[in-house]
């Protein structure tokens, strides 16, 4: 008998966390069924939604489904004054979670993830490269093209380079970038990592300003598609920068999940699955 075993899990009604973190994980592999009535496949992605207390990072809930439902009816369980003792709320930049705490927690400021902010101006570094690739070459990159043969560097922090490292970048502004579009986007996810590291509303009001004008400068899709997300998003980021609330402790027990998932060689009953990653959760806060 485990040490899991013997633990009584605390009533999460009981609790009186005042920052959450909410964020998915894939159950298993995809699976498709087939429809009775019209006898199609349909696809089925067995996603999770795990709810963490960002001050204790116990795992408060596991919710199934992607979409507002799952973590609304969760929401929509705890007691009116858990409800209101919940300050911020940090999430990834994901319609579906903040429509459900707009429903169940609107007095509750929501503040969105820096890592995943980041991780949309690295795809669109990505996407840069490939489209101009296409259009000045024809053809995908290939290893003798700078943009290819450093298109890591490209992602990586500016700021963090080594000499060497930086040279290998310069390269590719020199040698395969004569459209000055590819060094162009490069700026703006660069000027998105200077804006989410400000530590006041109006050093990050002005940052916002110079990402706009280098938006305007490097005239891609890509960074347009991305300034409109830090548009739609920008309450949620000033929320970020007051509160500094992150899903970083979510992210670790997802890790935590995954190794419990290996463990076990993959788990056939949800409930279980759910209950193992509560208890594991639970004694790690205890300990």
């Amino acid at each position: 008998m485990t040490e899991a075993c013997l633990l009584t899990l605390p009533d999460v009604d009981k609790l009186s966390p005042r920052m959450l973190g909410i964020d998915e994980h894939r159950f298993r592999s995809v699976r498709f069924f087939r429809n009775p009535g019209s006898g199609s496949w349909v696809r089925h992605e067995p996603w999770m939604k795990t709810i963490v207390d960002l001050h204790t990072g116990q795992v408060l809930g596991i919710v199934d489904g992607r979409d507002h439902k799952g973590v609304g009816d969760w929401l929509f369980a705890r007691p009116l004054a858990w409800r209101l003792g919940v300050q911020v709320v940090a999430i990834d930049p994901s319609a579906a979670f903040r429509k459900a705490l707009r429903m169940w927690l609107p007095r509750t400021a929501v503040a969105v993830d820096h890592f995943h902010l980041v991780s949309l101006a690295n795809q669109a570094v990505t996407e840069a490269r490939q489209n101009l690739s296409q259009q000045v070459k024809g053809r995908r990159g290939r290893g003798i093209d700078k943009a290819w043969a450093h298109r890591m560097l490209l992602l990586r922090a500016g700021d963090t380079l080594s000499d060497k490292a930086a040279h290998r970048l310069a390269e590719v502004s020199t040698a395969d970038d004569a459209t000055g579009k590819l060094q162009a986007v490069w700026k703006v996810k660069e000027q998105l990592r200077i804006l989410l590291r400000t530590s006041s509303l109006a050093d990050a009001a002005d940052a916002k300003e110079e990402l706009k004008a280098l938006v305007e400068a490097a005239g891609r899709p890509e960074t347009n598609k991305l300034y409109r997300t830090i548009c739609r998003w920008w309450n949620e980021i000033e929320v970020l920068i007051v509160t500094g609330a992150t899903t970083r402790k979510v992210e670790a027990n997802n890790t935590g999940i995954k190794h419990i998932k290996r463990t076990a060689r993959g788990y056939r009953n949800p409930a279980n699955y759910k209950s193992v990653i509560l208890m594991r959760s639970a004694v790690r806060t205890a300990a």
